[in-house]
């Protein structure tokens, strides 16, 4: 059985290359730190994004003008959108 992608003819893991690199080269220097935290969607083929405190209202934004988006999602200025398991103590150390 082959796996479903969420666009076709492109793989989940081309769109968050695509994604990321449109991010750094175009976008993160107008939206960093002054959204920090905030989450920023992406139509990685056009480069048009919007950035919301949910994602999910980002993305409703995003699709509302560009139906056919091509969607990548990240939080401004973290390594990842988000955690799963385990909570942080004081500095980043686990608890």
């Amino acid at each position: 059985m082959l796996p479903t992608m969420p666009y076709p003819g492109h793989t989940t893991e081309e769109i968050a290359r695509r994604g990321r690199e449109v991010y750094e080269r175009e976008i993160r220097h107008e939206v960093d730190p002054e959204h920090r935290g905030r989450f920023l969607v992406l139509d990685v083929g056009s480069g048009d994004y919007e950035i919301a405190d949910d994602d999910l209202d980002a993305s409703e934004r995003l699709l509302e003008r560009r139906p056919d988006a091509l969607l990548y999602g990240l939080r401004i200025g973290e390594g990842a959108a988000y955690r799963i398991g385990g909570r942080f103590g004081p500095a980043g150390s686990p608890r």
